[in-house]
């Protein structure tokens, strides 16, 4: 069982914040607690997965206090397997597992784009690949 902190880089008014998630939530809310993070501030289903959006200076003492850190790429895999499968899974796979489940609909997407951008010049194909990434 294990608490995880992403590197994100959110601007919310003058902080920045990531994200923290666990295993589960006696863990997320064990470790709220203990690094100071109201409750009220819990995110949960049906509209988020459940997670803490938390201050960098937050994050500091969640690793102090044992969370390992993430990346924000695997922070989205692992609560995407939570959302499929139940379990939120280790960030050591996390993106392997996403990329098998993806991997079909980005070689249609990459597709779209390497059609793009054969037909265009250079300049024209850089704002749509932006939008399409």
């Amino acid at each position: 069982m294990t608490v995880y902190v992403d590197d994100m880089r959110a601007r919310f008014g003058q902080m920045i914040m990531c994200h923290m998630i666990a295993d589960t939530d006696e863990e997320l809310h064990a470790m709220a607690e203990a690094i100071g993070v109201a409750r009220k501030w819990h995110q949960r289903p049906p509209k988020h997965s459940s997670h803490y959006d938390i201050a960098l200076s937050k994050r500091a003492l969640a690793i102090a206090a044992g969370a390992v850190p993430i990346t924000m790429r695997q922070a989205a895999a692992m609560c995407r397997r939570r959302k499929e499968t139940g379990e939120l899974g280790s960030p050591v796979d996390a993106l392997e597992w996403r990329n098998q489940r993806t991997g079909p609909l980005l070689q249609q997407v990459q597709a779209v784009v390497d059609d793009i951008v054969s037909r265009c010049s250079p300049r024209d194909a850089l704002p749509t690949y932006r939008r399409l990434k």
